[in-house]
């Protein structure tokens, strides 16, 4: 006697379908990966002494950083997956490959090598801190207004605000080299920032009325023409901006907290 067997069958097509996915969806993680190689690169660079070319790789790893989350979300394809390499990409990026730079700028053949590397290395283990911390801190439902801030320094960030004295060095102040044992301080203070609990503007969330927007226009116009005539100078100044807007940033999300009891 024969008994009809109901239990469903996946089709040769169904199975076909399962082993195949869209373009779309490794197109972050291909842009993710472009921005290692920048890193790697800039890595080379900074060995063999060509600093300006490994600033402008790590600018280009920025801007890809930038560039993969935007289209993840724009292509619907986020995924754990592109999440945990963006998170490896920045550690090496904004962390390991802006030390080593700095390291092979000011401390090569220096006095203070020990000084300089004990700096590099506490850059990269507070920019590891800093990814691990925002990593779990996406699993927890944001307070109200918490979208506006982050907390610490965001890698991008740290990785700019740590290469200021190369800038410095590239617009003409060849005599900071002399200066090893304050970059190295700076350096430990810069990363600090980073696992600080200092709230820090975040753009993400960030408006303007609609007639701002021709100002908004212009004034990126003018960002991006220094940013090709004057590129360390247009650094510097955007560190500092970058600096200066700490305090504003803290006292803002202070305010903006319910006054206890």
């Amino acid at each position: 006697m024969n008994v009809k067997d109901d239990t469903p069958r996946s089709t040769s097509k169904e199975v076909a379908s399962d082993r195949r996915i869209k373009l779309r969806h490794i197109v972050p993680s291909m842009v993710t990966v472009f921005a290692i190689c920048a890193g790697l690169t800039s890595l080379r660079m900074s060995i063999e002494g060509n600093i300006p070319a490994a600033l402008y790789l790590i600018m280009l790893a920025v801007f890809l950083d930038a560039a993969d989350g935007k289209l993840a979300r724009y292509l619907d394809t986020a995924s754990p997956f592109g999440a945990e390499l963006d998170t490896l990409a920045d550690f090496f990026n904004f962390g390991i490959a802006p030390g080593l730079l700095i390291y092979n700028a000011f401390y090569h053949a220096s006095e203070f090598q020990n000084l300089g590397w004990l700096s590099c290395l506490i850059l990269a283990v507070c920019c590891a801190l800093r990814l691990a911390r925002f990593n779990v801190g996406l699993s927890v439902p944001p307070k109200s207004g918490a979208r506006d801030y982050f907390v610490g320094v965001p890698a991008p960030a740290l990785a700019s605000l740590a290469l200021m004295p190369v800038f410095m060095s590239l617009v003409g102040w060849t005599s900071i080299g002399t200066y090893s044992h304050v970059i190295a301080v700076y350096e430990i203070a810069i990363a600090l920032l980073a696992v600080s609990m200092i709230p820090t503007f975040s753009i993400k969330h960030a408006s303007i009325s609609r007639k701002f927007l021709p100002f908004l226009a212009i004034g990126s116009a003018i960002v991006i023409i220094c940013l090709m005539v004057y590129p360390w100078h247009t650094f510097i100044f955007a560190n500092l901006m970058y600096l200066g807007s700490l305090p504003v940033s803290y006292m803002r999300e202070r305010d903006s907290q319910p006054a206890e009891g």
